[in-house]
């Protein structure tokens, strides 16, 4: 686990940033149209957002969105610059927001889509495929959707 990596809310101010961060993960991970995805999650779908900060450099960033009505928490655009990988970012980030949605009693479920590229990631945590898609989110990107049910005591 990374010992100088502050986690923090997202700033607009980061936008440019981030996006240049998701290109260097296409195609390895994302598609090109996904670029203006995430553009236009983060001017108007941001709900919780945060981003990894190393020496003060962005170096990753996760949400969660919320669908209220059904309990659920929503797991959304989690990426990790490609020279951090394997450091346990990915997995700081995750528990990060694990630990900020079990405090909600609203929220019964937690959920994330991911890709074929990233799934294995989620099933190491936890998470569970439910539902697959074939070439959801880009010609040769498969939409993954994974459940993770809140442990009750």
């Amino acid at each position: 686990m990374e010992k100088n990596i502050i986690i923090r809310p997202y700033q607009s101010t980061d936008k440019a940033t981030l996006l240049e961060l998701l290109r260097l993960l296409v195609p390895t991970y994302f598609a090109e149209e996904e670029i203006a995805d995430l553009s236009e999650y983060l001017d108007n779908e941001v709900e919780r957002y945060f981003v990894a900060e190393e020496q003060g450099k962005l170096v990753a960033a996760a949400g969660i969105n919320f669908e209220k009505e059904h309990g659920i928490g929503k797991l959304s655009w989690d990426f990790v610059h490609p020279d951090k990988h394997g450091r346990g970012l990915g997995k700081m980030l995750l528990n990060y927001r694990i630990d900020l949605i079990i405090k909600m009693p609203q929220v019964q479920e937690i959920t994330v889509r991911t890709s074929q590229l990233a799934y294995r990631f989620y099933e190491k945590h936890g998470f569970k495929v439910v539902d697959i898609q074939k070439d959801y989110w880009a010609p040769g990107f498969d939409m993954y959707k994974m459940l993770y049910e809140r442990q009750h005591p």
